[in-house]
């Protein structure tokens, strides 16, 4: 399993940096701020499923939201992916040293998705360009995606103030993501982490 690296020193409490960067304005009477720490990742279809995430690093650790990440990510898929791919994720919360499922509510939280292709094309509708730097690394964002390798280097990602679901509380959260095509699995992977407000 990877685990991120701290990319902000011991000195800098990061409560400290989050009020800092984020005070209360006119239009935000109440200072918010969520941090993600801990974050860790595997594949968890073995290395044989079609599509296997090889690699994913995020930074800094902790993610302060909203804030700014860097991410790179690399996946190799054996097999051409297309309409309709079927989603199907799993958040659970620790209580107590025990894994409660988090219901699918508002189509988040442990919800199914029955494509995920027209999904993304809510997103980026089709005919508009990729946003970068998918466009620069040749990374496609629209459903069918062909077999290959699929590289994103370092690259820096701008993480919006954005309204979360209610179950969203202080914890430790697992969150594992299944895709697959008639039945059949194409990747799975999991997540860990932390999350904490102010």
């Amino acid at each position: 399993m990877w685990r991120a690296q701290a990319g902000i020193p011991a000195a800098a409490r990061p409560e400290a940096l989050c009020r800092s960067l984020f005070r209360e304005t006119p239009d935000r009477p109440t200072a918010w701020c969520l941090q993600v720490r801990g974050f860790s990742w595997e594949d968890c279809g073995g290395g044989k499923d079609p599509i296997v995430l090889r690699s994913l690093s995020i930074a800094p650790d902790p993610i302060t939201i909203p804030g700014n990440v860097k991410v790179s990510a690399s996946v190799t898929s054996s097999t051409l992916m297309t309409s309709p791919l079927k989603g199907v994720v799993t958040v659970e919360r620790k209580v107590a040293e025990i894994w409660i499922q988090i219901p699918c509510i508002d189509q988040m939280g442990s919800c199914t998705y029955d494509n995920l292709c027209s999904i993304l094309d809510d997103i980026i509708p089709p005919g508009e360009p990729c946003p970068e730097p998918l466009v620069t690394y040749g990374i496609p964002c629209h459903c069918p995606f062909k077999a290959g390798s699929y590289s994103l280097p370092t690259s820096d990602f701008a993480l919006p103030d954005i309204e979360l679901p209610s179950w969203l509380t202080n914890g430790d959260y697992r969150i594992r993501g299944v895709v697959s095509y008639g039945g059949k699995e194409l990747s799975c992977v999991q997540l860990e982490l932390s999350v904490h407000s102010n």
